[in-house]
Order: structure tokens, then C-alpha cells, then sequence
């Protein structure tokens, strides 16, 4: 990835012969990925700029043209390639992260026992899943403050209190 820059979404496959694709967004806020904002495609060959030209939502995902791409076999080198923004300054309030801050943590219990890492965000209606995961176990945990006791991506650790019936 590249430095100061935040992953918005994947490319997953084209859509139609005009250069479209569809996008699995990575993002909390869908806004990111909108007409006239400027993302950048993470290609093996080095980061191209690209100008989203239009958005649809399809189900989880968006249909996306851009502004420089109008033919299918232009865009087909870019499936599987991660889009890129700029990160925002203070985009985030306190207490609030980036999906990608997170994932791949090290998660604890309150007595510092290893649950395993976070491998995985859960956007729901109320609030985010947190999925972790062990060598024999999954285990889901709502992200609200009963449960998030400490997140420190820095030292790349959560610590979390377990509801009864969690585990």
C-alpha cells in the first residue's frame, strides 16, 4: 500500500463493455466513492490516478466508470486491484479507526488470555462485528463500549471483555 494513502475498495470483476466495474468498498463511508473524486488504482506496474465518472450501488457492492477508462479491455488488467485515497486529516473522532487499523490485531481478554486476531469487520445495522479468530475458533464481538475495553493499532493489540454467550 501506498504511504498516506487508505484502501476504499477492490476492484472484483468488470461490468459491461464500456469500461465499467464492480467495487466491493472497503470504506465505512460510501461518500469516498463518489463523482469527481480522484482515487488511485494500487496496479502491479505502480498507482494510476483515476476520476470516478459514476456510481451505482448494486446490493454490497457499486458499479463504478471512471473517467479515463471506457472500453472493457482497458479496465480488465485492473481486476483484483485495490482502489486508493488519500487519507483525510482528521477524518476520524476519538475512539473511532480505520477498518484497515484494525484487522490484524491481537485480540485479549481482560486478563490478557490470546483470543486471536481480528481478521474481519462486520458492517451491521447498529453497530460493527468484530471477528476474531483462533486456530480452533471463531468469535464474534459487537464493537460498543461494553465490550471494546482497549485498541491500540499502534502496538497492534485490542483488548475486549466477553458478553456471556460470546464464546
Amino acid at each position: 500500500m501506498i504511504e498516506g494513502m487508505r484502501r476504499v475498495g477492490v476492484i472484483t470483476k468488470t461490468h459491461g463493455l464500456k469500461g465499467g466495474v464492480k467495487v466491493y468498498p472497503t470504506t465505512d463511508d460510501p461518500g469516498r466513492l463518489s463523482p469527481g473524486r480522484v482515487v488511485w488504482l494500487d496496479a502491479k506496474s505502480g498507482p494510476i490516478s483515476a476520476t470516478i465518472k459514476s456510481v451505482s450501488p448494486f446490493k454490497k457492492i457499486f458499479i463504478i466508470t471512471f473517467e479515463e477508462f471506457s472500453d472493457i479491455n482497458e479496465i480488465e488488467p485492473f481486476k483484483g486491484v485495490d482502489l486508493l485515497m488519500e487519507n483525510e486529516p482528521d477524518a476520524l473522532a476519538e475512539g473511532e479507526y480505520y477498518v484497515d487499523d484494525l484487522i490484524g490485531l491481537s485480540v485479549q481478554d481482560e486478563e490478557g488470555r490470546e483470543l486471536g486476531t481480528l481478521s474481519e469487520v462486520m458492517v451491521t445495522g447498529d453497530n460493527d462485528v468484530y471477528i476474531v479468530k483462533s486456530n480452533d475458533a471463531e468469535i464474534l464481538i459487537p464493537a460498543i463500549k461494553d465490550c471494546i475495553l482497549e485498541v491500540s493499532p499502534e502496538e497492534g493489540r485490542m483488548k475486549v471483555h466477553l458478553l456471556p454467550g460470546l464464546v
